[in-house]
């Protein structure tokens, strides 16, 4: 679901999980992290919890301090970008000349370079609506490096597979969104629920926890302990709350006289 807008001016090159690329980023390459700067990258949900947890930041300070919100193209749906440095060259803010200082909780776009994934349309049964694609710009000298890699195996190795995984369920919602069409609007309650579920990780606990959430919907005592202290089981929880709320397909129910109860 990312990509760069720098991308938008080279041709594509349609590849599958076993389609073969070369490729190899070093300090040693000159145009070292010149790929990090004048990009536009769009955030995952799950980076937005690697990164504000790196830096040890609330969601919200983090969306504030480090995103630009934008609507996702085609959807209407809240979505944000990191927000880039106001320098001649539009620099990702946690670049620097010898490379990344957040490299180990990087953001997915960041992960997948030089490739990208893509989906092209939502079923329910969806395991083989993702295709990837591959973009050999040509001002990376990485792509002359002799490395040789499949695009699954590129994945593997990048950490992008578990990304992916993790943020299956919103990719799910964006897709089905983006099926719709373009008349069928969501209105703005709903894009306020996305993105808290979606981005404001730290907002959401609380509105589960401190809400009559709890009172209103069936959740069963093992998953309200792990959600508790697990972000990341939070996140996978909320958007399987956003499933249910936005396309009635994602198994919550209420409680019993649930509807009486003020939120």
């Amino acid at each position: 679901m990312t990509t760069t807008d720098r991308m938008a001016h080279v041709a594509p090159v349609r590849f599958g999980p076993d389609s073969k690329f070369r490729f190899k980023c070093h300090k040693e390459v000159t145009c070292y992290t010149k790929c990090c700067r004048d990009i536009n990258i769009v955030l995952t949900p799950y980076d937005i919890i690697r990164l504000k947890g790196r830096l040890q930041f609330a969601s919200e300070e983090f969306l504030r301090l480090y995103t630009v919100p934008r609507l996702l193209e085609k959807t209407d749906l809240p979505m944000v970008t990191l927000r880039m440095l106001d320098d001649d060259q539009k620099s990702c803010p946690f670049v620097r000349k010898d490379g990344c200082i957040v490299y180990e909780d990087r953001p997915t776009t960041c992960r997948y370079y030089p490739i990208g994934v893509a989906s092209l349309s939502h079923k329910a049964e969806a395991g083989d609506e993702e295709f990837y694609f591959f973009v050999n710009e040509p001002h990376c000298l990485g792509f002359e490096e002799d490395q040789e890699w499949r695009v699954s195996e590129w994945r593997q190795d990048q950490g992008v597979d578990i990304h992916d995984e993790i943020n299956a369920g919103w990719t799910d919602l964006v897709v089905r969104k983006r099926s719709f069409p373009p008349n069928l609007k969501l209105i703005e309650e709903s894009k306020k629920m996305f993105f808290l579920a979606s981005y404001n990780i730290d907002q959401f606990r609380r509105f589960v926890f401190e809400s009559s959430f709890l009172d209103r919907y069936e959740v069963d005592p093992e998953t309200v302990a792990k959600i508790k202290t697990d972000e990341t089981a939070l996140l996978e929880f909320g958007l399987k709350w956003l499933k249910s709320v936005l396309y009635k397909d994602g198994g919550f129910k209420l409680k019993d006289g649930a509807a009486t109860l003020k939120k």
